[in-house]
């Protein structure tokens, strides 16, 4: 089996790391446009083998030629928001990228299952699945993995226990409209509610949907290794046919009311990609915040078509 990742900065060199030391795959192609620079972190993780005891083959390449067979692809082509740039500009460039590598990807592996990181994640997503033209179950956008994650994290802190014994819930799109659910976070299956006050509940939800942007201010660039360990426990789940329930951005047809877009949902992964949006029974006040943010998505979808159709 061949997993390629493609684009060999920092989310993609991290995602390649964590996939060979998964040992899941017999080959992972890092593949960018950078002359050398997929070569040499291959080779630097490859290099690594004999210490996390994997088999796994890593190669770098600047040819998509080298990625054909490929099963899963993860995507992590894109530009990072430069100062004095616009969301527009963002979107707009981004989107051409995502299309060319997906172009690219897609003549030489037209079974493949894609898995979107690139951003603004929803979006991306939606491009991509238009551009290989396969099937909407073989297009997953990781948002959700990434963002349960740093709220697990902050429950933890929070709490003094154990990551291991949380499972959380979010839903939406990825960033300041996502959905976080406390009523289905539960810590070694209690409830969070039970164990938290309302306003430390609040206070940690908050600073998840902001979570990226903490590390920027911080960094002065965006996240990797989360985001780069996130996207390989996709592909370990659709790899081992684990069936594992992943909060995942999914094309939705009637899911929660919601039809035709990418948006963070529950899903069930495994061999094939998706083979099921899980639909939890919702508030009210829950499926407005979901449809609020579906709007956002929509809104992005539709600023995109405009700037094409001015292209």
């Amino acid at each position: 089996m061949k997993i390629t990742v493609i684009g060999a900065g920092n989310v993609g060199a991290t995602a390649a790391d964590c996939v060979a030391r998964k040992d899941m795959v017999d080959e992972v192609v890092l593949i960018d446009i950078v002359e050398g620079l997929p070569q040499g972190k291959a080779l630097d993780i490859q290099q690594s083998a004999p210490i996390h005891l994997f088999d796994t083959r890593v190669i770098g390449t600047n040819d998509y030629r080298d990625t054909a067979g490929t099963d899963i692809a993860i995507v992590t082509a894109g530009s990072p928001r430069k100062p004095g740039m616009s969301r527009d500009d963002l979107l707009a460039i981004n989107a051409r990228i995502v299309r060319s590598v997906t172009e690219q990807l897609a003549a030489h592996s037209p079974n493949a299952i894609l898995i979107v990181v690139s951003n603004p994640l929803d979006v991306m997503t939606y491009v991509a699945y238009k551009k290989s033209g396969y099937a909407s179950d073989r297009v997953i956008g990781m948002a959700g993995v990434l963002d349960t994650a740093r709220y697990r994290a902050f429950i933890a802190a929070e709490l003094g226990c154990s990551v291991r014994d949380i499972q959380a819930l979010l839903m939406g799109g990825h960033g300041d409209t996502m959905v976080p659910l406390p009523r289905f976070t539960t810590v070694a299956g209690i409830p969070l509610p039970e164990l938290l006050a309302p306003e430390k509940i609040d206070a940690i939800v908050e600073r998840t949907k902001f979570g990226g942007g903490e590390l920027v201010k911080l960094m002065g660039t965006s996240a990797w290794y989360a985001p780069g360990a996130a996207a390989a426990e996709m592909a370990e789940a659709i790899v081992k046919d684990s069936g594992r329930v992943l909060p995942c951005a999914a094309m939705v047809n009637g899911e929660y009311g919601l039809k035709d877009l990418f948006i963070g949902v529950p899903v069930r992964l495994g061999a094939g990609g998706v083979q099921q949006v899980i639909e939890v029974p919702l508030s009210a006040a829950e499926q407005h915040m979901l449809n609020a943010s579906a709007e956002n998505v929509r809104t992005n979808i539709e600023a995109l078509e405009r700037l094409d159709a001015q292209a």
